[in-house]
Parts: structure tokens; C-alpha cells; sequence
């Protein structure tokens, strides 16, 4: 909204010169943008990390739904070492016809579960940091403040939420076929006992190294990407009051997440291979990220390292649309009652 009296080329004029205005702490401590006059043109809130915490549940929830076929279809292939698949569509014909429609969901409870809570943890965290490396007396934040609560973010998902429940849905995921003797896990309640019992509480974390390298990478770029283009697409500040629309946020979100699976796509093949191989009793063993990521490039050739990429890129940006369009609207929910 616009104070009473002022022109519209004087709040467009406003609207763009946003970022270039000094910020301001008034007597009452609000953080504030100056006009020309010394005046407050609007006063950006910072909504408590909760709220953030929040919004990042539930667009979890609806992406784990949305999005867990693909996930399987990416994880059988990361562990195809004969070429068994052709593709991602080859791969989910392969599966639909073999083991039925619903094979395509296996694993959904564990991953489901893991996304909401690190969604829930990866925006709190970061709201917590960005607070933390926040100006106390303007507010501002440099972009290397933002990289460094979003590989922040990404280390701490990592470490108490994705690595626990990757390994429990990979071990979902890569058991084939319909037939009992094939599965040696009923389900996640059982695979996460069986873990525990043959391999101990550190199995659970089999594949930490890379997961917290592939998370940290995937969120630095995620969280600098996403301001970036809300700013650069539609000249949304962040917490400047203005609004973006559903359609808007889903823009943003699909192309910051193209960035994070480019770089972070050799970590995140090891941390697959680390996190299923820990149970099997023949093939390839691993003695860590470093001797995995050897291993795979003398006895697969460097592309090996990209597997999966594709699926990762047709999983990955609508998951983030979803999210992001989800989170924004959630936050600003909370901005208008603030308000």
C-alpha cells in the first residue's frame, strides 16, 4: 500500500529504486528503507524462523507426493552397474511392468516423512542464520552472508534428517521384484530395526560425507538463486510487504533449482552407491567418498558420476516450484496479518 497522496509514478519510482535506498533503524528499532525525504516508504518484517520452519513442511508434504516416482526411477538408476536400463523411461516401464504401478511409490513413507522434516529444517536453519549474519543496524545482507546460511542449512538437513532416511529409502527402493524371497525389508519400521541390528547405529549414517557435501552445494545455490531471481524477474525484495503471485513463486523456485544437481550430481551417485552397498554381500565395496568416487570413474568411466542427472533435473526444479510456491504464500499469510 501506498501513503495517501502519493503518485503512481512516485510509488513505481519507489518500487524500483528499492534496493539502491539506504536502510534505517527508527527510535521504535523497526529496520526500514529511507526515500528522498528521509521518509519510511515501507517497513520490511523478518518473520520468526517458526514461520518459516512451517511453510517448509508443508510444500514438503506435497512434493514427497508429487514427486516420489521420479525419486525411485533416479535411484534405480544411480544403482544400475550392468546398463539394465536404457533411460528414465525405459527405467519406469521397466518397473511398472515387473513390479506394478505402486513399485514406482515404494518407499514413500520414509521419504515423505525425511522431506517434511527437511524441508522443516532446512528453512528454519537458515532463517535462524540469516538472522545471525543479519547488520544489526540495517539489516543487510551480503551475498556471501546468503551462501554461507545456505550451505549451512544444507549441512544441518544433511546430518540430522536426510542421511537416516536416504539410506532407509534406498534400501526400499533397490529391492526388485514382487517375489518374497527378493525382499528382505516388509517396510521402513523394519528396515530402520534391521539397520540397527546387522549394522549397527552408524549404519544409518552410511554415506554421511557426501550427503552433507551434495545438500550443502544443493542449497547454497538453491537459496542464493531463488532471492536472486525474484529480484532480477519481478522486484521482490525480500520481506519488503510487496507480494508474489503463486504463478511467480513457481517460476523462481523451478529455475533455482537447476544450478545445486549440476555441481552436486558426483556426490549424490556416491552417497547412493555408500548407502546401498553397506548391506550387500557381493559386488563392489567402497571404503569411503574419496575411494567411491575413484572406484566408480576406473571401473565406469567419469560419466558414471552423472548418472541419474536427468531425473534429478525432471524431480528436482518442480519440487522447488512446489515448495517455494507452497513457502511464499505461507510466509506472506503471516506478512498480511502482520501487517
Amino acid at each position: 500500500m501506498r501513503p495517501v497522496g502519493e503518485s503512481e509514478s512516485s510509488c513505481f519510482r519507489v518500487h524500483l529504486d528499492y534496493v539502491h535506498r539506504p536502510e534505517h533503524v527508527d527510535p521504535a528499532g523497526r529496520i526500514g528503507l529511507l526515500d528522498d525525504a528521509g521518509l519510511h516508504t515501507r517497513t520490511p518484517t523478518h518473520p520468526p524462523p517458526f514461520v518459516k520452519a512451517v511453510s517448509g513442511s508443508i510444500g514438503g508434504a506435497v512434493e514427497a507426493c508429487c514427486l516420489q516416482p521420479i525419486d525411485s526411477i533416479k535411484t534405480r538408476i544411480q544403482l544400475d552397474t550392468c546398463r539394465r536400463y536404457g533411460g528414465v523411461v525405459s527405467c519406469g516401464k521397466t518397473i511398472v511392468q515387473h513390479e506394478g504401478i505402486r513399485a514406482l511409490w515404494k518407499g514413500l513413507t520414509p521419504y515423505s516423512t525425511h522431506l517434511v522434516l527437511k524441508h522443516t529444517m532446512r528453512m528454519g536453519t537458515n532463517a535462524i542464520l540469516l538472522g545471525a549474519l543479519r547488520d544489526t543496524q540495517t539489516g543487510h545482507l551480503s551475498c556471501q552472508s546468503k551462501m554461507v546460511a545456505g550451505f549451512g542449512a544444507g549441512v544441518s538437513e544433511a546430518l540430522l534428517i536426510v542421511t537416516p532416511c536416504e539410506v532407509v529409502k534406498i534400501r526400499l527402493q533397490q529391492q526388485r521384484g514382487l517375489c518374497s524371497s527378493l525382499i528382505k525389508y516388509e517396510g521402513p519400521i523394519d528396515c530402520t530395526l534391521k539397520i540397527l541390528r546387522e549394522e549397527g547405529v552408524l549404519g544409518l549414517w552410511a554415506g554421511a560425507a557426501p550427503t552433507v557435501m551434495r545438500n550443502g552445494i544443493n542449497q547454497t545455490a538453491m537459496f542464493t538463486a531463488k532471492s536472486s531471481f525474484d529480484l532480477f524477474l519481478w522486484g521482490k525484495y525480500e520481506h519488503d510487504m510487496n507480494t508474489l503471485q503463486p504463478w511467480q513463486s513457481s517460476i523462481s523456485g523451478f529455475l533455482s533449482g537447476f544450478l545445486g544437481p549440476c555441481f552436486s550430481c558426483p556426490f549424490d551417485v556416491v552417497k547412493t552407491r555408500l548407502m546401498a552397498c553397506a548391506s550387500k554381500q557381493d559386488g563392489l565395496k567402497y571404503k569411503g567418498m574419496a575411494d567411491a568416487m575413484k572406484t566408480i570413474y576406473q571401473h565406469e568411466g567419469l560419466h558414471a558420476l552423472w548418472k541419474g542427472l536427468l531425473p534429478r533435473l525432471i524431480k528436482i526444479p518442480p519440487g522447488q516450484a512446489i515448495m517455494w510456491t507452497i513457502s511464499d504464500q505461507v510466509v506472506q499469510l503471516y506478512e498480511s496479518w502482520y501487517r
